[in-house]
């Protein structure tokens, strides 16, 4: 169990929108042969969609709005014949909007590639989502993608991520040719000096596996010329100021191997895929609610962290992700569900490859398995057999936006509170109820805007009911208790709801609002929630 465990690499990709983590998905599949082509975010000539975006609004607007997992075999060329490696990728949202449901994919993971546009260095969301793996103590492995368009200069990226993240970059391969002009990658050997040349072939479309071409330093002086001279040259002076690759100080979160690709041309995908199973961690230890650790070779245990339904429309069932912390899953076992303490039976196991799905017979830590009908799972549970453990839970993120959810036509009320206790289940936004509102006019409350067009649009394709949305004029939430409720409720500016899971949440117009409360009435329970940018 342990060698198996020692063979899985689980990551997720985190970036800005637009940075290419589709495209970096759906090109990781192809060069693991799980598809034959890979797909494009926006419709482009010849070329089909991504795998992972399979939601209708993921294919119209070229966005990830819900996590998939696609798991493969990936053997690297730099390993023995019988050395496979099992690879659990977990495909993020990267709008901001969905950052709760990143979050907690990321507590689901061992480790993770930062993925930055070369033109736009550093972005805001991929600053948000790094300060959650650093908080988490996942390392990070960057990427600096789209090359092969006009963009910053190498070196001036690398000094933006020491700078601003305090993150020392160590690159394992170096870009040749400036950024709109990617010929191939370096790589760096002992003290950054060269070791061999490896020379990209563009493909129609970007749609194949671009062909690879390895060159020496020599015959690669005598093909490039001055551009692998600069080349060389620079990854000398990495050297020289301490950016080679050190792996316990990448474990320990301090540096971060980078290597330059593009995703669109398929350049540098292998490199990234054999630098994940070189170096990223296997499975370890994970801690329960009473911060003792769990063996992977304990008896099996497992965290769910995400819930998805309407994946397969001919069925209208859910999925339960979860994550195999420790020991062996077999299909059909019967485990107990740790918040209710009952058994589950997990006849219905799938491994999921975006909207594709495949029976699962076993699985083991790392592995990420979808568990069918699984209606009383929600994100953050526990399944555990023999040993009782129990996980800490997921935070729910601070909500900053707010709307009243009314069905259109009384005559299906009762799908619509099917729907909006479906959706409030999977985490998709929390649901807010007073007795002022009653049941028919529930509160959502989301961290972006673009959570409510989800929840409009699913309720249409997946519960046939039409549903009208009305903005509250509130700006944030605290959590509060029974006592402050009864004041709170009096003042202006003021509403409190009790949410789902029974927290009292009060509802304040804006800051100054509630400030003015917290001034002169100090004794009432006024708590943050965590928010999405200081967990």
């Amino acid at each position: 169990m342990a060698a198996e465990a020692g063979r899985r690499r689980t990551f997720a990709v985190i970036s800005h929108p637009d940075a290419g983590k589709s495209t970096l998905t759906e090109a990781l599949a192809l060069h693991a042969r799980m598809i034959s082509e890979a797909g494009a975010v926006h419709g482009k000539a010849g070329r089909k969609s991504t795998v992972s975006d399979w939601m209708e609004m993921e294919k119209a607007r070229g966005i990830s709005v819900s996590s998939t997992a696609l798991q493969f075999n990936y053997h690297s060329e730099e390993t023995p014949e019988d050395q496979i490696n099992v690879v659990n990728l977990v495909d993020t949202p990267g709008h901001s909007d969905f950052s709760e449901d990143t979050y907690r994919v990321l507590t689901a993971v061992d480790a993770a590639v930062m993925l930055i546009d070369a033109a736009k260095g550093l972005e805001p969301q991929t600053l948000k989502l790094f300060q959650v793996c650093r908080h988490r103590g996942i390392p990070v492995i960057t990427v600096i993608n789209k090359w092969d368009r006009p963009g910053r200069e190498p070196l001036e990226l690398l000094d933006e991520i020491d700078e601003r993240i305090g993150l020392t970059p160590t690159p394992l391969y170096w870009p040749v040719g400036i950024a709109g002009d990617f010929r191939g990658l370096l790589r760096r050997g002992e003290d950054g000096a060269p070791s061999e040349y490896i020379r990209f072939t563009r493909t129609a479309g970007g749609a194949k596996i671009a062909p690879e071409e390895r060159l020496t330093p020599d015959d690669a002086l005598a093909r490039e010329g001055s551009e692998w001279e600069t080349a060389a040259e620079e990854s000398e002076l990495l050297s020289a100021t301490g950016q080679d690759h050190d792996q316990e100080m990448f474990l320990a979160g301090q540096t971060s191997p980078v290597i330059f690709a593009s995703a669109m041309l398929n350049f540098g995908v292998r490199q990234i895929l054999d630098t994940l199973v070189a170096l990223a961690p296997a499975p370890g230890p994970r801690k329960d609610v009473t911060d003792k650790p769990r063996e992977v070779t304990d008896p099996f245990s497992a965290v769910v962290f995400k819930v998805q339904a309407g994946m397969d429309t001919a069925h209208r069932d859910r999925l339960a992700f979860m994550r195999v912390v420790s020991g062996v899953f077999e299909r059909g076992m019967v485990v107990t569900h740790a918040q209710t303490g009952k058994p589950f039976a997990t006849k219905y196991a799938l491994t999921v490859f975006g909207r594709d799905r495949n029976t699962v017979e076993n699985a083991y830590p790392g592995d990420i398995v979808g568990l069918v009908n699984a209606n009383a799972l929600a994100p953050g549970h526990t399944l555990y057999t023999d040993k009782k453990v129990e996980f800490p839970p997921i935070p729910s993120f601070a909500p900053e936006h707010f709307s009243v959810l009314r069905a259109e036509s009384a005559s299906k009320y009762k799908q619509f509170r099917r729907a909006v206790d479906q959706l409030e289940s999977e985490g998709v936004v929390q649901i807010l109820r007073n007795d002022v509102r009653g049941d028919a006019s529930p509160v959502m409350a989301a961290v972006g805007p673009m959570q409510f067009e989800v929840v409009a649009a699913r309720m249409k394709a997946e519960f046939n009911v039409e549903a009208r949305m009305e903005p509250l004029g509130y700006a944030l939430a605290r959590r509060t208790d029974a006592q402050s409720a009864v004041e709170l409720g009096r003042q202006r500016g003021v509403e409190v709801f009790t949410r789902t899971d029974g927290v009292l949440l009060a509802l304040f117009s804006d800051k100054w609002r509630l400030q003015y409360i917290q001034k002169e009435m100090p004794e009432l329970t006024l708590e943050p929630l965590v928010a999405a940018g200081d967990q």
